[in-house]
């Protein structure tokens, strides 16, 4: 009598991705052990605690190896040790190159050099999130901003073909990037209510409209360095609030446009000079770099403090904004309209955005 045996061979890696998180967070092995216990996955598979021991440690030397193929994620789809899944490729980098919100906003604007790595520890122990984590994410920062800060092309472009992410983490490395490049200062205490996902946004509009890339797509670093002619020619908008009658003519225009469409139309009227010198004023300090790093405080205490003391609704920030935006274009003595809509367009989306009624 002969026995039939049935044997299947496959060397497909495979990948537990409790496990590849617990390692992401920076975990040791008896950690993670610690951590999967309580997740009552013993009486779940009937494992002893030996097998979990084992199994976790063959795990994380399987994404020790993996980990130089990360760096270089096209490395890992044209490899062939290790078989992996398109699919499962594709989780793996986009969660080693994922970020925490505590983490980013810490270094968000910040030189990323030894300097500012220095400073992990104090992160790491003000936000929670383990030292081995923070320094992955920031590695992960600086290994982009290196890749990228010199090519020629759109910047989400560039990381997405290099880095193989998806649409929505390319766009955000983008903006680490950009702000990395011009450091904009982040981490005020008045700017401590804006979320990462805020200054995001305003720099995908400013990379959209104030960098080299807007005007020429065919430059270096055009999606990371501010266009400097157009920063300079910024100085042209003062005529708008240097000029009285320029000045009082916007004002009436914006007021007659807005009347009985206003809850605080009185506060709006009575406050519009100021309002308006706060917004002009910013563009032309642009051209100074310290200005550049100031911006965000600068909308903050010019523009949006002064309606929060006021009671503006969002929703009569936004009527302002875009005719105050509009009516310039009535303005026969004003000779800068392009100029005009290049800047207000980026600042009135960004103003939005940053105004938490």
């Amino acid at each position: 009598m002969t026995n039939e045996l049935d044997i299947f061979v496959g060397n497909t890696t495979l990948i537990d991705e409790d496990v590849y998180r617990l390692w992401l967070d920076g975990y040791s092995v008896s950690d993670a052990v610690a951590r999967r216990v309580r997740s009552g996955i013993l009486e779940q598979t009937g494992a002893t605690a030996a097998v979990l021991q084992s199994d976790t440690m063959d795990h994380y030397r399987t994404f020790h190896m993996l980990e130089r193929l990360l760096h270089a994620p096209p490395k890992l789809l044209h490899q062939l040790i290790f078989q992996i899944p398109p699919s499962r490729q594709a989780l793996l980098i986009e969660r080693y190159y994922a970020f925490d919100e505590a983490f980013v906003r810490e270094v968000l604007g910040k030189k990323l050099s030894k300097g500012t790595k220095k400073d992990l520890d104090d992160i790491s122990t003000k936000t929670g999130i383990t030292l081995k984590s923070c320094r992955r994410q920031f590695d992960n920062f600086k290994r982009v901003f290196k890749v990228v800060e010199e090519m020629r092309g759109s910047l989400v472009d560039n990381i997405q073909q290099h880095f193989l992410l998806s649409d929505r983490l390319s766009r955000d490395y983008a903006a680490i990037v950009f702000f990395a490049n011009n450091r904009f200062e982040t981490g005020k205490k008045k700017l401590q209510y804006l979320s990462f996902g805020d200054f995001a946004f305003c720099a995908e509009l400013m990379i959209q409209n104030w960098t080299l890339g807007a005007v020429d797509s065919q430059v270096d670093d055009m999606d990371v360095d501010l266009d400097k002619e157009f920063l300079q020619d910024l100085k042209e908008l003062k005529v708008l609030v240097a000029d009285k009658d320029l000045l009082d003519l916007h004002k009436s225009l914006v007021c007659t446009a807005l009347r009985g469409k206003l809850s605080v139309f009185s506060e709006m009227e009575a406050n519009f000079k100021n309002l308006s010198r706060g917004l002009v004023n910013v563009a032309a300090k642009l051209i100074h770099n310290k200005d550049v790093r100031d911006l965000f405080v600068d909308l903050i205490e010019k523009f949006v403090e002064p309606c929060r003391s006021d009671h503006w609704p969002l929703n009569d920030v936004r009527l302002f904004l875009n005719q105050y935006s509009a009516s310039v274009h009535s303005l026969d003595g004003f000779r800068h309209q392009t100029l005009w809509d290049r800047y207000m367009g980026t600042l009135r989306g960004c103003l939005l955005r940053l105004y938490h009624d």
